[in-house]
């Protein structure tokens, strides 16, 4: 079952699964939600960011354009 197809009784069920007791008015609401997240998620997978560099080369402290001096002269 994909979470296209997630039916308030489905998100019960899962939510029981992992241990989480959901009110029967809050059941309608979990599976939309989870319809929803998985919706957003489907388009970033589609997303190419093949050109990005990774987050691990950011520098928060530098303003793009601005040289990267090191602390340690």
């Amino acid at each position: 079952m994909s979470a296209d197809e997630l039916t308030p009784p489905e998100a019960a069920r899962w939510a029981a699964r992992a241990g989480l007791s959901l009110d029967e008015a809050r059941h309608a609401g979990v599976a939309a939600t989870a319809r929803h997240i998985h919706s957003v998620v489907s388009v970033l997978r589609e997303l190419d960011f093949g050109d990005t560099p990774p987050a691990s080369v950011f520098d928060a402290g530098r303003r793009p354009g601005e040289e990267k001096h090191d602390a340690a002269v």
